[in-house]
């Protein structure tokens, strides 16, 4: 009983919901995108009754403000999986580097206690072994790394931009999640027995090609599907994505 109130306590500073549900098709955890907070997948909750929507609240934001961002992906996903009480039956989603930490934190969940997702839901970044194509930017000043990341990612939103103040704020994390990517380093694994579904823009610059490959990370069932829109394709058209999850995650619709 003890350990398991340590457990909920850790994992109420890492974890945000706008509502518990009592009975849900499944649990989804959903990991943010660099520079990304929970909130914004929390209003997800409203287009997926049946299921209950989980946003991960990474150092450095939100909440967690004081806190200090981690800038080494390891060390995040160890404490992750350390301080986290994942109920079963859970589903894991990650946006960009968010993908990439549910990938890890599958692998960690199933090396440490066989424990593992009902599925991952992977969106918008390539699997593990593809080499970046594009050159580091962390050490740039701010104005340079702004535009090289507007470039690469589609950038922040531009009332977001247009309040430096808000800027300043946000850019130790943001700077910090970039960090975490460019270091990573790939570490060739047995593939998961998770179905995996890889989710992306039609207009992103990640195409059906390179996000084909996270087929060789399962040995169950895997989908490809690619939805309108740019890297942040669910913002302005969040419905078929929501439908998607909802036919995938066996819910109900809205």
């Amino acid at each position: 009983m003890g350990d398991r109130l340590d457990v909920r306590a850790a994992s109420a500073r890492w974890l945000s919901r706008r509502r518990a549900h009592p009975r849900p098709a499944v649990r989804l955890y959903c990991f943010p995108h660099s520079g990304g907070a929970a909130g914004e997948y929390l209003r997800w909750a409203d287009h997926l009754p049946d299921i209950e929507v989980t946003g991960v609240n990474l150092p450095g934001r939100g909440a967690r403000f004081d806190e200090q961002p981690y800038t080494d992906l390891r060390q995040l996903v160890d404490a992750l999986v350390d301080e986290v009480g994942f109920d079963p039956p859970f589903v894991l989603f990650g946006h960009s580097l968010g993908a990439l930490v549910a990938y890890e934190v599958a692998q960690e969940l199933r090396r440490r206690d066989g424990m593992r997702p009902a599925r991952l839901v992977l969106s918008a970044y390539p699997p593990p072994h593809v080499p970046r194509q594009v050159p580091p930017v962390r050490h740039l000043d701010d104005e340079r790394f702004l535009a090289a990341m507007g470039g690469f990612y589609g950038g922040l939103p531009g009332e977001l931009l247009a309040d430096r103040d808000l800027l300043e704020l946000i850019l130790p994390a943001f700077r910090a999640d970039v960090t975490m990517l460019e270091t990573y380093e790939y570490r060739p694994r047995p593939p998961l027995d998770v179905p995996l579904d890889v989710v992306g823009g039609q207009g992103d610059r990640f195409g059906p090609a390179e996000l084909a490959q996270w087929r060789r990370y399962t040995t169950a069932g895997f989908g490809i599907h690619q939805l309108p829109g740019d890297h942040f394709y669910f913002r302005d058209r969040p419905e078929p994505l929501m439908e998607l999850l909802r036919a995938r995650l066996g819910a109900g619709p809205a």
